[in-house]
């Protein structure tokens, strides 16, 4: 198809203004549409913002819904740097005096001084067992058995090869090279804590102990055997200990520093011996479940005042919200309103939100009532039954949080409320789309048709303006002649 690069410039008529001006005309059906795709961006992109205030009370009343958030301890000690506590739902509520009067400890025991890390240390097999050193002194090996034969051949015959072997042997210890002033010593550590854990090493195949500076060395010197003690050759740096406690009166004690079996539902932790006794405190955790309702209250009150925006008229400025009279959006409204002032009974004691301190205000917000709250937590069963039971006997009985996350589930599920009033608006934007893009490809051949017109017209004007200035040339001619 020819293009007309300038129309309008023989006769003077211009073409592409009065082109313009009719085109326009014909656009009036797309600005309708414009300003049509206008709304329903703009409630799109407010339907955006509500599924995510709902998601936010979803997820709020899922908590309240979790029986295990009415049935958190807390714990509290007067001397945390000595004592800590943790507790489960097992937990008794109560107080107890703990004093510490001895921590757990591993065993560690020290060569002699070698010349360097690379010494002969000798030749054989080290046996390493754990076991409990009692009076005697009498060794009782630990049950299960564990007991490790370490072969020392002539490769690993140096302090590195020897710890190397050790620490590759998984028995229960680590071994480690130490400098002091006076040389290279092989430090063996029990790799847990308790009286249990104490060693004892032999030596099988070495050569014997040196008397002189010419002997050569022997593994013998890595023996510690108290039971013989003209064997026993390593040094006793640390002696393996149990923790001891006295917890209201009571001697307990612990291979560990950690006591987890002498309170029920109590973890204990020391880690300092004391003089006086630190006071633990185990009891019911208000402050997580006084967070999860204050949690909720933020959330319903925040999509609240949403939609209280986005559906109102200002008859003022006569402007509307975003989704003033959408149905869709009046429902949400109606059902979350109905839901939380709907009772339950899952509880005989609480049976609406409000016996529980959560107060709907004149505003279609929600208050707390600190004083209810608070007399109401102090009977986490039946608050727990309130919020979180399951209705095995009838709708009527399902917990008030269980049954406002069904509803919000509801809501924003593929084919939920929010999201298939979403997806409707989406659908409509499109189809606005395409209506814009077939009147878009209509008007594009109506201008194309007005300029061919119109440029034919422009074209005709020039050429009788031509003649007629050769007319009125020719008349000037012949008058001049006659004269």
């Amino acid at each position: 198809m020819a293009t007309i690069s300038s129309p309008g410039l023989g006769s003077g008529l211009n073409v592409t203004s009065i082109v313009d001006q009719l085109v326009a005309v014909e656009r009036r059906p797309i600005d309708l549409l414009t300003t049509q795709k206008t709304a329903l961006q703009s409630k799109l992109s407010a339907f955006g913002l509500l599924k995510s205030y709902t998601t936010n009370v979803e997820d709020a009343v899922a908590r309240l819904a979790d029986p295990t958030l009415w049935q958190k301890t807390s714990t509290g000690s007067t001397d945390p740097s000595s004592v800590t506590a943790t507790s489960t739902a097992a937990a008794k509520d109560g107080s107890y005096s703990v004093q510490v009067g001895q921590l757990a400890q591993a065993q560690s025991l020290a060569s002699g001084a070698y010349t360097s890390n690379s010494a002969a240390v000798g030749t054989g097999t080290l046996k390493i067992e754990l076991g409990t050193w009692g009076a005697g002194p009498a060794f009782t090996a630990k049950v299960p058995a564990s007991s490790v034969d370490i072969v020392i051949g002539a490769g690993d015959n140096t302090l590195e090869g020897v710890r190397a072997k050790i620490n590759a042997a998984n028995a229960g210890v680590s071994a480690s090279i130490i400098k002091d002033g006076s040389g290279s010593r092989l430090v063996i550590r029990s790799l847990a804590t308790g009286a249990e854990n104490a060693m004892r090493i032999t030596a099988t195949g070495a050569a014997a102990l040196p008397v002189l500076p010419s002997d050569p060395p022997s593994l013998a010197s890595l023996v510690y055997n108290p039971a013989v003690p003209a064997s026993s050759k390593l040094t006793q740096a640390v002696e393996a200990k149990d923790a001891q406690a006295t917890i209201n009166g009571l001697a307990v004690t612990s291979k560990s520093n950690t006591f987890a079996d002498v309170l029920e539902g109590v973890t204990l932790t020391v880690s300092k011996v004391t003089s006086t006794a630190a006071q633990v405190s185990v009891g019911i955790d208000k402050d997580s479940m006084k967070k999860a309702v204050a949690d909720f209250v933020k959330a319903y009150n925040d999509i609240s005042k949403y939609l209280a925006q986005q559906t109102k008229y200002d008859p003022d400025t006569k402007t509307a919200g975003d989704l003033q009279g959408d149905r869709a959006t009046l429902s949400l409204q109606s059902q979350l309103r109905n839901g939380l002032m709907q009772s339950s009974g899952a509880s005989t004691v609480f049976r609406s939100m409000s016996d529980m301190g959560i107060e709907l205000q004149r505003d279609g917000t929600l208050t707390v009532n600190d004083s209810k709250l608070g007399t109401a937590l102090s009977n986490p069963t039946e608050v727990s039954k309130a919020f979180t039971n399951a209705a095995t006997n009838g709708p009527g009985y399902t917990g008030l949080a269980v049954r406002l996350k069904s509803l919000t589930d509801s809501m924003t599920l593929t084919d939920g409320l929010v999201t298939t009033r979403s997806d409707g608006l989406r659908t409509s934007i499109k189809r606005v789309d395409d209506q814009v893009a077939k009147y878009e490809e209509r008007i594009a051949a109506k201008r194309e048709s007005l300029l061919r017109q119109y440029s034919a017209l422009d074209t005709k004007l020039s050429s009788l303006t031509s003649l007629n200035s050769y007319i009125s040339q020719q008349i000037t001619n012949w008058n001049k002649s006659t004269n």
